[in-house]
């Protein structure tokens, strides 16, 4: 993320879920500024990535997505398994939070897919 804006933004909610008293509405509110200045870059997993992570704290109030898996993809098996939770994970949403941070990165980037394909399959 370049745009100084959505930097302090990011900033602000990843301080925000460090407490126990954050609130998924406002942290919609934010992600969904942050993806008008996420347009400007033309990075479309990104842009795709925070509507579907604001729209999932939407319907959920909680980020039940797991961090997605490191372990090599096995060419019997070309669709890595999706963890979807049964509880919040903050962890997860920090994570995700860092991708958003910097993703220019390739390896940040597939992981945001890996994220989109969660958020689309829960």
């Amino acid at each position: 993320m370049q745009n100084k804006q959505a930097i302090q933004l990011l900033e602000k909610i990843k301080k925000e879920i460090k407490t126990t008293k954050y609130d998924f509405k406002s942290i919609v509110e934010d992600l969904k500024t942050i993806r008008e200045f996420s347009m400007e870059l033309n990075n479309p997993v990104l842009v795709k990535a925070i509507r579907l992570a604001y729209e999932h704290l939407e319907k959920n109030d909680s980020f039940l997505i797991d961090i997605p898996s490191d372990e090599p993809i096995d060419s019997d098996d070309m669709n890595p398994k999706i963890s979807i939770s049964s509880e919040n994970n903050i962890e997860s949403f920090n994570y995700f939070l860092d991708l958003l941070l910097d993703s220019s990165r390739k390896n940040n980037l597939l992981d945001l897919k890996e994220y989109n394909k969660a958020f689309l399959s829960s």
